[in-house]
């Protein structure tokens, strides 16, 4: 493994909003409009996270008609993967995340209740 490889990993762990997003995303992907909803915050402010852990390799995006979906990197990488499952084992230890779990699971509900067409593009 080599140095870059594992900084990459680590910028992307060491931002409070980016291991929020991974925590989301690894229950599958999402569309940007859901994760500012959950995380509250702005679509710029969000959008930056996203791009940044897309050019670290850890996320991959589609889009979808005016959707933009975002999943988690296919990704092998030893490190990363020890990580995310570090950051599974939290769950619950931290309550963003515990609470941003919930908002998802009523997103989920809701897009699949109302017919939401983005709810098409993350195929859920």
């Amino acid at each position: 493994m080599q140095i870059m490889e594992i900084i990459q990993v680590y910028k992307c762990f060491c931002d409070l909003q980016r291991l929020r997003i991974l925590n989301l995303l690894k229950e599958g992907p999402l569309c940007v409009c859901h994760l500012v909803e959950i995380l509250d915050s702005e679509q710029v402010k969000i959008s930056k996270q996203l791009r940044y852990m897309k050019e670290q390799g850890m996320l991959e995006d589609e889009r979808v008609a005016q959707w933009k979906v975002y999943r988690l990197a296919e990704i092998d990488h030893p490190l990363l993967q020890q990580n995310l499952k570090c950051l599974q084992d939290c769950y619950g230890e931290e309550i963003d995340f515990d609470e941003d779990n919930k908002k998802r699971a009523e997103i989920t509900i809701r897009m699949q209740q109302e017919d939401a067409a983005c709810a098409q593009a993350i195929k859920i």
